[in-house]
């Protein structure tokens, strides 16, 4: 690494990552009913990204992000469960490359990616300081949270709890590089509780929802407000973080990322959640009973837009210029790349023999106008709930996705005349050249990935 004299400081990082939260659930990307005034701002002062896409459940997205490979490349498929699996510990992390860059690192909130075993632990990851939880989640409120190796029982609203941690931290790091990982818990079910600022937003409020047959609206009015305050819950913590970067004095100095590990469903197409969806069931309320889990015929794996496409907003002052819209297609194993060319050209030392699927985001941060990719991948192997082998190809008008499990029903969408993707057109003899075409691409694109599946 080059001596502090011979370049400017490093930037920090600040990195909030979301769970479960959609694109289509921030006001900066035009719903009009949710509250979300520093998402908002944060859009308004950096780049906003509308074709962000990434693995549609969140262990194998949270390892894209981190390590710029495919799920198939790291020992991730589907979410971990109870299974001792996680994250290859061979495969280099972007926490990892941080810290080897001198950045004083940490992960505050949703880990996710090995709970079991020691290699998985965050804290043999790249980072310094771990306040969360390995698993998939933790209470809204009076969470049992983990500190470096210890679990212990806090007090208060988890985002505030984790909130206070990550205030704490910023201002002890001050004056060296840091990169703070803001990992919530929310907005993935359940929704509630959450502080009463959060919900106030939405009382009385009438809000825009799906018709789902046989599902009463109020049923629908009543998730959508919980879901959205949740939102509004890491809203108010992005506010009080970014808040403390210009108190600070250090917010020209941050590279602030937001973005949401995965799409959600709540009604549309008759779903609930994401790419592992089930059908909602018209009695009672929200159901997450073993019935539903348990059942594969009510399951519909998927990888529709809803599920896959993210909220990104990039802010990097004196970078990327103001109010910025990219309409690129952009991948999670894309943020890996950008952040290891970042720190070359600050002069550090990386290792240069790292393999990466994504490409630097730096020229779209800049607004440069450069040759792009004209198509993305994607893959998704479900087994907890239903089994699914799914492979995506998709360019800025179509999608095609090809199911190797049995039974599976391979799907080819025109996004420019149905962006709803209500009408399959795979096997329609008008659009046999597209489909062919289409097909080509993604099974070479299997082969070069190493795909298990390539040969199938």
């Amino acid at each position: 690494m080059g001596s502090e004299g011979q370049r400017k400081r490093l930037p920090n990082l600040l990195f909030v990552l979301t769970d479960d939260q959609a694109q289509w659930a921030v006001g900066a990307y035009g719903n009009p009913d949710i509250h979300t005034p520093n998402m908002d701002r944060l859009a308004r002062e950096g780049v906003r990204f509308n074709l962000a896409m990434t693995c549609p459940v969140c262990s194998p997205s949270r390892g894209m992000i981190l390590s710029g490979l495919y799920p198939h490349q790291i020992g991730l498929d589907d979410y971990i469960g109870d299974e001792d699996e996680g994250i290859d510990p061979k495969v280099p992390l972007l926490s990892e490359i941080l810290k080897q860059a001198g950045y004083v690192t940490a992960l505050f909130g949703k880990w996710h990616l090995g709970h079991k075993r020691p290699e998985h632990h965050p804290n043999r990851r790249g980072f310094d300081l771990f306040i969360g939880s390995r698993g998939g989640g933790f209470a809204n409120k009076d969470p049992k949270l983990e500190v470096n190796g210890e679990v212990r029982q806090f007090s208060g609203f988890a985002i505030e709890v984790l909130t206070e941690h990550a205030l704490q931290f910023m201002r002890q790091n001050r004056d060296r590089p840091f990169a703070l990982f803001f990992h919530t818990r929310e907005p993935h079910m359940p929704y509630l509780p959450v502080p009463d600022e959060a919900m106030k937003p939405y009382e009385g409020k009438k809000l825009k929802v799906p018709k789902v047959e046989g599902v009463p609206e109020e049923r629908m009015q009543q998730e959508y407000r919980a879901y959205y305050s949740a939102i509004t819950a890491v809203d108010i913590a992005l506010g009080r973080l970014l808040d403390e970067l210009e108190t600070l004095g250090i917010a020209d100095d941050t590279i602030v990322v937001f973005m949401g590990d995965n799409g959600y469903m709540i009604g549309q197409h008759g779903l609930e959640t994401k790419g592992n969806a089930w059908r909602i069931v018209p009695q009672g309320g929200t159901i997450i009973g073993t019935r539903i889990l348990g059942d594969p015929k009510l399951r519909r794996p998927n990888m529709f837009d809803l599920s896959i496409l993210v909220p990104l907003i990039i802010r990097w002052r004196g970078v990327v210029p103001p109010n910025s819209v990219c309409d690129e297609l952009v991948v999670s194993t894309d943020l890996m790349p950008t952040f290891v060319e970042i720190l070359k050209q600050f002069g550090c030392q990386v290792p240069d023999n790292m393999h990466f699927e994504g490409q630097s985001l730096l020229p779209l941060l800049r607004g440069e106008k450069v040759a792009w990719r004209d198509a993305a991948f994607l893959l998704y192997d479900m087994h907890h709930g239903a089994v699914a082998h799914m492979r995506m190809v998709r360019t800025k008008r179509w999608k095609l996705v090809l199911h190797f499990e049995e039974g599976g029903q391979h799907e080819l969408y025109d996004l420019q005349n149905d962006p709803e993707e209500e009408r399959n057109l795979y096997g329609d003899p008008s659009v046999k050249s597209v489909q062919d075409e289409l097909t080509e691409m993604l099974r070479e694109w299997q082969k070069k990935v190493g795909d298990p599946f390539a040969n199938k």
